[in-house]
């Protein structure tokens, strides 16, 4: 998977990250940073995209 590839975001973390694209583009950040800061966001947010693997997000014992 090539880097900027978004294919292992949910449709939920798209949609995130496009409002927030949005908001900052209103507040006069250009096309390109108000992209990086919202993709950012979604990854803080929510742990990034969807990662294969048995066990994941389990709280240990």
């Amino acid at each position: 998977m090539p880097r900027g590839d978004k294919s292992s975001y949910t449709d939920k973390q798209k949609r995130m990250a496009e409002h927030i694209e949005q908001s900052y583009e209103e507040r006069g950040v250009s096309k390109k940073e108000a992209a990086a800061r919202a993709w950012a966001t979604v990854n803080k947010e929510t742990g990034g995209g969807r990662k294969s693997g048995s066990g994941r997000k389990k709280a240990t014992g």
